[in-house]
């Protein structure tokens, strides 16, 4: 997992939220994630192949992150790595292929931005996980 910091540019007519380290050229696919509540966890879902980069546009999330030792029968009790993002500065946290996360709104009506490097349909590789499967 790697944390891509932005920054925000204010002047006078307003604010510019940027990432100028971040490569977008290996990204097909967007959608925003939007959580029905902050109760909910939305997990654990992950790709064996594909790789996600989150950015948070509205609100704050806290995405949960765990490297697959086996998609077929990974050990429950794997390191479970914790992130925090935040709207403003366009900070990308990337996920890795072999990776499964857990994704909570912090605040209601929080919005999280997903890029991914594959378009839908091309690779089967989504794979899920009941939300107490892995022991926190």
């Amino acid at each position: 997992m790697n944390l891509l910091k932005g920054n925000i540019y204010k002047d006078g007519r307003g604010f510019i939220s940027y990432n100028n380290h971040f490569d977008a050229s290996e990204i097909k696919r967007i959608y925003i994630i939007e959580n029905a509540d902050t109760d909910f966890v939305r997990g654990w879902q992950g790709h064996k192949i594909e790789q996600r980069w989150f950015a948070c546009i509205k609100g704050s999330f806290r995405i949960q992150v765990i490297a697959i030792d086996s998609f077929d029968k990974p050990n429950p009790e794997l390191p479970i790595e914790s992130f925090t993002v935040k709207e403003g500065p366009l900070d990308f946290l990337h996920i890795p292929s072999g990776c499964v996360t857990a994704i909570q709104a912090l605040e209601e009506a929080s919005k999280l931005l997903v890029l991914a490097d594959h378009l839908i349909g091309k690779v089967q590789d989504e794979y899920r996980f009941d939300i107490d499967y892995f022991k926190k």
